[in-house]
């Protein structure tokens, strides 16, 4: 498929294509369709570790990618220099921009997400989802590490989504399938580093002030903006309510 003719029936039709296939076989069709015009966004999550190993067995590699929002924790800074070292890659960091935290944080103060859902909306905008439209410029696809089994937001997700909100161009989810259990199990198999906070109870870790260890029989995502309700656990990245919106 050519990736000038994008639209929601070829989407429809790659999703029915690819239905059951595996993380290899979604990465060598993307590879091929949009090399060298593919990103690959990576926060450095377990399930991000994992697509970054399963990226490097290919023969080529995407532009890679990472969203420092200025608020993360130490442990995330560390992992991501040993797998710099581990894989020799190149990784593009993007920060928001500084006049916009400014005016943010002397207006509302340094922890305003706490105070309402617009509040934390509006952080978010600024700190991760204004340095994605960036990182994407020249993309005409790109690779998240997203699975149905984190969220119910995520829950009807296909390995291929048309990204309204980034100009129409193709959302790759190649993990999207994988079960947690799967997911660790690759990473142990293949000794790929992951973030010690993991092992101390945080299975989704995102900015430092917004992320907390979960307890037994917690979902997967309550330690992420522990304080809403879970249809509200999207930082704008991913969200699907957000992108039919600037659709519409």
């Amino acid at each position: 498929m050519s990736p000038t003719h994008i639209n929601e029936a070829s989407v429809a039709a790659l999703n029915r294509a690819f239905q059951g296939a595996g993380a290899e076989a979604i990465l060598e069709y993307a590879m091929a369709t949009f090399h060298p015009h593919l990103a690959c966004a990576c926060s450095f999550g377990v399930e991000d570790v994992a697509l970054l190993d399963v990226l490097s067995r290919l023969d080529a590699q995407p532009r890679i990618f990472f969203l420092d929002t200025g608020r993360l924790h130490p442990e995330t800074y560390d992992l991501m220099a040993a797998v710099k070292d581990r894989y020799g890659l190149a990784i593009d960091i993007f920060f928001p921009q500084h006049e916009a935290v400014e005016a943010f944080v002397n207006q509302r103060g340094p922890n305003a997400f706490y105070e309402s859902l617009q509040l934390r909306k509006d952080c978010c905008a600024i700190r991760k989802v204004e340095p994605l439209r960036r990182a994407l410029v020249g993309a005409k696809a790109w690779l998240t590490g997203l699975r149905r089994e984190q969220a119910a937001t995520r829950s009807d997700l296909g390995p291929f989504e048309l990204d309204h909100a980034h100009g129409g161009i193709l959302k790759i989810n190649p993990l999207i399938a994988w079960s947690l259990e799967e997911t660790w199990a690759y990473v142990r198999a293949h000794d790929v580093p992951t973030n010690p906070l993991h092992d101390q109870g945080y299975p989704s870790i995102g900015c430092a002030p917004c992320t907390r260890a979960i307890g037994p029989g917690e979902d997967l995502r309550a330690g992420r903006w522990w304080w809403e309700a879970p249809e509200h656990k999207e930082c704008g990245l991913h969200s699907r309510r957000a992108l039919a919106k600037d659709h519409a």
